[in-house]
This record gives structure tokens, sequence and C-alpha cells, in this order.
């Protein structure tokens, strides 16, 4: 039984410390929305699909102005972000490098 009690308490340990990791990096209920200018790509791969890209830019939001953001994450090759291109993004409130592109609407 103590076998048992204890193999449950270290899972119960282990999903608290690794649950942030693995949960989503996006903005959450305070995310707002704003614009990023696209100043840094990474080079677009010969690959198809998604892929991971690399980019800087300057955030400009409710809050912030022209705050310096970079993030690696993957987009699809077909849509892949080029320099000066201005993107809707939702961002953190509190941590403004929490940030992803806003959702399209269709």
């Amino acid at each position: 039984m103590w076998e048992f009690l204890t193999l449950l308490l270290l899972v119960a340990i282990l999903v608290v410390f690794l649950a942030p990791r693995l949960m989503r990096r996006a903005p959450r209920g305070d995310a707002l929305s704003g614009t990023l200018l696209i100043t840094g790509v990474s080079p677009r791969p010969d690959a198809t699909g998604e892929q991971y890209v690399t980019i800087t830019g300057v955030i400009d939001g409710p809050t912030i102005n022209e705050y310096t953001v970079y993030q690696r994450m993957a987009v699809d090759v077909d849509n892949w972000p080029t320099v000066g291109e201005l993107k809707p993004v939702v961002y953190s409130q509190r941590n403004p490098d929490n940030w992803a592109f806003a959702a399209h609407d269709s």
C-alpha cells in the first residue's frame, strides 16, 4: 500500500514540474493584440511542409512600442515570413517575449 502511495506522490510531483514545459507557449488570459514588423528571418529551406524559422522583429501594441523580439518556431514553407512584413500577433501583457502569430479568420 505504501509503495503505491509513494509512486503516486512521485508521479504527481513530476507532473507539477513538467506540465508548464509541456503546455503550449502562447499567451494566456492576459494576451493583447499587436503587430509585428519582421526585421530578420532565417533563409527559406528547399524542403516542403512545416520547417523551423527564426524570426526577429519589433512588436507594437497597446502597452509596448517597438519592443524587440526573437523567436524560433515552425511555419509552413508556403507561408514563409519575409523581412518588412507586418503581421498581427498576440503577446503576453506580463512578458512580451511570449508572443504568437494571431489566428487567421477565414
